[in-house]
């Protein structure tokens, strides 16, 4: 497995996976990842298996904080690690940037993604209710991140 940074070639492709992650009413529009990929402190760290990509995870980081937007793995390459290896490189990327705490949203009925965020040190800090679409309940998580690999305050 690969990891590297998306650029503007992979957007079709991001897009396509985002659309098999998940449902019609969640999946973003092209108009909305776009946004996201844009969006000021912004990062998106893409997994390759077999020279195509399983996966992503657009973060972006503001000051001390940051924020996972979104992970997407390929159903065929879930249970794999891909996940857990998109998180840690994000994770290291947004430490080196001096995030100290990063925050999430997980639909409060996903229990296969919330499992994997708390397996991953992730929090419930409470319920934002109505977040997604249908109304649907969102889980807030956060988690602590460790000091940057630098070593530097």
């Amino acid at each position: 497995m690969n990891l590297r940074s998306a650029g503007p070639e992979d957007f079709e492709t991001l897009y396509e996976i985002d659309q098999a992650c998940y449902e019609p009413e969640i999946a973003y529009s092209r108009r909305e990842l776009r946004h996201y990929l844009r969006f000021p402190g912004a990062e998106c760290v893409v997994a390759e298996a077999d020279g195509k990509i399983a996966g992503f995870c657009i973060s972006a980081r503001e000051d001390t904080l940051g924020y996972i937007i979104t992970m997407d793995v390929l159903h065929a390459f879930r249970r794999m690690g891909v996940g857990t290896a998109l998180l840690n490189e994000v994770e290291s990327r947004l430490a080196a940037n001096q995030v100290q705490e990063v925050f999430l949203e997980t639909a409060t009925d996903n229990h296969p993604a919330i499992a994997f965020w708390a397996r991953h040190e992730y929090r419930k800090l409470g319920v934002r209710k109505g977040y997604y679409p249908g109304g649907r309940d969102a889980y807030t998580m956060a988690k602590t991140v460790p000091g940057n690999p630098s070593g530097s305050p």
